[in-house]
């Protein structure tokens, strides 16, 4: 009875975190827990480059999430952006390799993410801090591919 009860248990974990898997959805994992942010995707030059520009206020737990193609040297700013915003900078595995916290609005000092950047998540400032976000977390998102630390089941549409 145990065996099946177990059976049970980690057959609805695995489906809820398959569940968590859509275009519109970062999870992060870590010591503290776990969050989900709904996000809006910017993988195109032109949407990589207005980025949060001029958003006056973004809700709780939402964000943007940038993909690259390839890992690269990642820099942002905050060029036009009106609100604080936590960038955190993953690999290609979604391995949190970054976390800065509370990016000055209209700032234009280069904040500098690191080489192997493959995707960086922006929330908003101060977020990543009360979550507990650090280095060596694990972003899930069905964009991160086979060989991710945590990855998608399936993919789904939201």
């Amino acid at each position: 009875m145990k065996a099946l009860i177990l059976a049970l248990v980690l057959g609805m974990a695995a489906q809820l975190a398959a569940a968590a898997c859509a275009e519109d959805r970062v999870t992060i994992r870590g010591d503290w827990g776990q969050a989900t942010f709904t996000v809006e995707i910017a993988d195109t030059p032109a949407t990589r480059a207005q980025g949060l520009m001029y958003v006056e206020t973004m809700p709780r737990m939402t964000g943007m999430l940038f993909i690259y193609e390839e890992p690269d040297f990642a820099r942002f700013w905050m060029k036009n952006t009106l609100i604080p915003l936590d960038m955190i900078f993953a690999s290609p595995q979604g391995e949190i390799l970054r976390v800065h916290e509370n990016a000055i609005p209209g700032d234009l000092t280069p904040i500098p993410g690191g080489d192997g950047v493959q995707m960086v998540l922006e929330i908003n400032g101060g977020m990543s801090a009360r979550l507990g976000i650090a280095v060596g977390d694990v972003m899930q998102h069905p964009s991160f591919g086979a060989d991710a630390i945590s990855p998608c089941r399936e993919k789904t549409d939201s």
